[in-house]
C-alpha cells in the first residue's frame, strides 16, 4: 500500500454465510429443534472451529489475481491505487475496483454496501489509518491515551504502559521521551 494515494475498503457482508457447505459435511451441522424438526447448514455456519481459517483461505484463493492492489483479511477488502505507467491515480483506481467486482460476481462474494469506503485519502485497517501519508494510529486510540488520568497504583500504570508500548511505532524518539 505504500505510495498510494487513493484508497477503498470493502467489507464483505454475511462472511461465513456466503461459502457452502461441502455436501458430505451438511449432516455434520444438524440441529434438533424444539419443534422436531431437523435443520441441516447449507452454508458455513458461525461457531464452526474452522471457519474463520476455512473463509479467509477461500477469499484469499478466489481474489489471488487482485492481491497486488487488493489484498484482504478475512471479511475486509483494501484496495490501493497509484499512477502507473502514464495512468493518473484516478484513473488506477477505476480500474482496480472494476476487475475486484468482475472477480467478486464471478465467485458470488458480495459487499456490504453500508460498510465501503471508496476512493478515500486514508482507509480504516485493523484499528489504524492507512492513507498516502502512511498509516497512524485510529482516533478512537489516540482519544483513549489523551483521556488516560494519571495512574494511581501498579496494575493502572502496566495497562497504560502496554498501550503506550502499542502506540509506539507511531511515535519518533519514543524511547528518548
Amino acid at each position: 500500500m505504500a505510495l498510494s494515494t487513493i484508497f477503498s475498503a470493502l467489507d464483505l457482508r454475511d462472511g461465513f454465510y456466503q461459502i457452502l457447505m461441502r455436501e458430505s459435511d451438511i449432516p455434520l451441522t444438524a440441529v434438533s429443534t424444539p419443534s422436531r424438526m431437523l435443520w441441516e447448514w447449507l452454508v458455513m455456519p458461525q461457531g464452526l472451529k474452522n471457519a474463520p481459517a476455512t473463509f479467509n483461505r477461500c477469499v484469499m484463493h478466489l481474489l489471488r489475481s487482485v492481491r497486488d492492489f487488493a489484498p484482504s483479511y478475512f471479511d475486509d477488502v483494501f484496495i490501493h491505487s497509484r499512477a502507473v505507467d502514464g495512468k493518473s491515480e484516478v484513473e488506477m483506481h477505476k480500474e482496480h475496483p472494476r476487475r475486484l467486482f468482475a472477480l467478486m460476481r464471478k465467485h458470488k462474494l458480495y459487499a456490504n454496501l453500508k460498510k465501503c469506503i471508496f476512493g478515500a485519502s486514508e482507509i480504516p485497517v485493523l484499528g489504524c489509518l492507512v492513507g498516502m501519508i502512511g498509516v497512524r494510529p485510529g482516533p478512537g486510540k489516540v482519544r483513549v491515551i489523551n483521556e488516560w488520568s494519571t495512574p494511581s497504583n501498579v496494575k493502572e500504570l502496566r495497562q497504560f504502559l502496554g498501550l503506550a508500548t502499542y502506540l509506539c511505532k507511531y511515535v519518533s524518539n519514543y524511547a528518548g521521551l
